[in-house]
């Protein structure tokens, strides 16, 4: 797989960007779905009553509230203004903060625990991040994050494939970012782990389907929620984006159900302990 060169501050700022934009949506169509990484999360990373915990890419910033639920002394941290924001309103009480997760705005050894739930593919560097995430863990201090399997987890693959598929473009608006599905392989996210001085690292693989009344509702699920595939299909031309809405249709009809659709998720969870 050819590795594109990222331009890393463009990368971040598109990131931005569009989290500001579906800051809303997302939380509306999408969380229920992001959602079940974080009880797995939570467990991996050993957070309870008295855990000085980090959420990185917080988003709502329902995994820090959760966690704060179990005691922990919960902080979030989000790029997008809006998502900060959105937090902030649902969980009154609780700390969040606009930052970068490759520059974190933490003193070093702050935190027992780091999460970072679905964040790992919007950064520009995954290496970075992940050594971030080491300065500010206490030693012995434990990280956990969750991404996506692109190639079993339907609800979006079935667009990376549809867009593919048509040999749809990024338009030349769009920065190039590391390749999404890089994380997808096990082996590959054991050693990003490894790679940044973590220990015991364990990957545990969530599946379920999610239920959705048709394609309209997919489609409107994608459109708000997917930050780079959902940039990329908007920017087509309206036949264009016709081609792949049909492409999806086609792709989704093997998950119909008397219900509607039936949509197969899939994604890892993986943790490691800082080394002392």
């Amino acid at each position: 797989m050819s590795e594109p060169k990222v331009d890393h501050d463009a990368f971040r700022a598109f990131e931005k960007a569009v989290h500001d934009r579906i800051a809303q949506s997302y939380f509306d169509a999408f969380s229920t779905v992001t959602d079940r990484a974080i009880e797995p999360l939570l467990d991996a990373a050993g957070v309870g009553s008295g855990t000085r915990l980090l959420d990185v890419a917080s988003g709502p910033g329902t995994l820090t509230g959760k966690a704060a639920a179990r005691g922990a002394h919960a902080t979030g941290v989000d790029l997008s203004a809006a998502m900060v924001t959105l937090a902030r309103r649902l969980h009154p009480g609780i700390e969040f903060r606009e930052g970068s997760a490759d520059a974190l705005p933490f003193p070093a050894s702050s935190f027992d625990a780091v999460t970072c739930s679905f964040g790992l593919g919007h950064v520009p560097s995954a290496e970075r991040m992940l050594a971030e995430f080491a300065r500010v863990l206490v030693p012995e201090g434990r990280t956990a994050l969750s991404w996506w399997d692109f190639a079993r987890s339907r609800i979006n693959g079935l667009f990376y494939e549809a867009v593919q598929a048509l040999g749809v473009r990024a338009p030349s608006t769009l920065p190039a970012g590391p390749p999404i599905d890089q994380f997808s392989d096990r082996e590959r996210l054991a050693a990003l782990l490894h790679a940044a001085g973590f220990d015991a690292v364990a990957i545990k693989e969530v599946e379920f389907t999610h239920r959705l009344s048709d394609v309209d509702e997919l489609w409107a699920l994608a459109m708000g929620s997917f930050a780079r595939v959902g940039s990329v299909i908007l920017a087509q031309d309206a036949e264009r984006q016709r081609l792949i809405r049909a492409a999806v249709a086609e792709r989704a009809r093997a998950y119909a159900s008397p219900n509607g659709l039936d949509i197969p998720v899939a994604f890892h969870v993986v943790a490691g302990t800082r080394k002392r």
